[in-house]
C-alpha cells in the first residue's frame, strides 16, 4: 500500500473545529435502550482520518461535498468472529481504558481518552503513533449493551504508514475506507435488530474494498460516523426507509 503525508487537506480544519468544540449528538434509540450503570467501564475509540493515495474513491454521485476529496479516508477494523462481544462487527480501533493510561495521563497532563485510544490503535493496527495528531474528542457516550462509557477521539494521520491485523484473535481486517464511498447514498441504508419484543434501528454503510472484502458498518460505529457527517455538513440525502436486518440478525 502506498501512503502519502497529508498535513494539509480541506477536511482537516473542519475535523479539528469539530473535535475542539465537541458536538452534541442526538443519541439514537440504540444508545438510549438502557441507562449507563454507575459502574460502567470507561473506553475510548480513535476515529482516524487521513489521505490515501493508491486506493481513492472512484464513486461519483450527485451532491458529493466539494471538500470531501476522493483521497479522504477513515480507519476501520472488523472484529474477529471468535470474540465474545461484538463478534464480526466493524468498529473503530479502541478499547477499555487501562490503569496505566490513567497513570500516564496524570504524569503528562494529556487526556486519558487520547492516550487510551491511540494505544489501542497501535496494538490493533500497528500504526506509528508519531504520525498521528490527536485533534480532540467528542462527548462521552453510553454503550449500555456492553456497559461502557465510550469517548470518541478524533485524529488526523499526518504521516500514514501501512497497517494490518496485528492479532487475528482480535481483528479479522484492517481497512482504510474512502469517506466519499461512505457518503454515497447508494451505499447507505437503515439496519435494524430485534431482541424479543424490542427493535432498534441504526444508520448503516455498505463497504466494498478494492481487495474484494465487503462488510456493513452499523450500530454504535455507524451512529458516530452518521453524526460526524451530519455535523460537518457532509451528509448527502439517502433513503432512511430502506430497512434491512443488521448482519447476523437476519430472520
Amino acid at each position: 500500500m502506498t501512503v502519502t503525508s497529508g498535513t494539509e487537506h480541506p477536511a482537516r480544519d473542519l475535523l479539528e473545529a469539530l473535535a475542539s468544540g465537541g458536538v452534541e449528538f442526538d443519541v439514537d434509540a440504540l444508545l438510549r435502550s438502557a441507562p449507563a450503570s454507575p459502574l460502567s467501564k470507561e473506553a475510548a475509540v480513535l476515529i482516524l482520518f487521513g489521505v490515501l493515495d493508491d486506493s481513492p474513491s472512484t464513486g461519483e454521485f450527485e451532491g458529493c461535498p466539494e471538500n470531501v476529496g476522493a483521497d479522504l479516508d477513515v480507519l476501520l477494523l472488523v472484529r474477529a468472529a471468535t470474540l465474545r462481544a461484538h463478534a464480526g462487527q466493524p468498529a473503530f480501533p479502541g478499547g477499555k481504558i487501562d490503569p496505566e493510561d490513567y497513570t500516564l495521563a496524570e504524569s503528562t497532563g494529556e487526556p486519558v481518552a487520547h492516550i487510551a485510544a491511540l494505544r489501542e490503535a497501535v496494538e490493533e493496527t500497528g500504526l506509528d503513533p508519531a504520525g498521528v495528531q490527536v485533534l480532540g474528542q467528542l462527548r462521552t457516550l453510553p454503550l449500555p449493551i456492553s456497559d461502557f462509557m465510550v469517548t470518541p477521539v478524533i485524529g488526523w494521520w499526518n504521516s500514514p504508514v501501512p497497517v494490518s491485523v496485528v492479532d487475528r484473535n482480535e481483528s479479522a481486517l484492517i481497512a482504510r475506507v474512502p469517506v466519499r464511498d461512505l457518503l454515497n447514498p447508494a451505499n447507505r441504508h437503515t439496519a435494524y435488530i430485534k431482541r424479543g419484543r424490542t427493535s432498534h434501528r441504526t444508520p448503516a454503510f455498505d463497504v466494498r474494498m478494492p481487495g474484494g472484502e465487503e462488510f456493513t458498518v452499523w450500530g454504535f460505529t455507524a451512529i458516530l460516523l452518521d453524526r460526524i457527517f451530519d455535523s460537518l455538513g457532509w451528509t448527502v440525502p439517502w433513503n432512511r426507509n430502506d430497512l434491512r436486518p443488521a448482519p447476523g440478525y437476519e430472520p
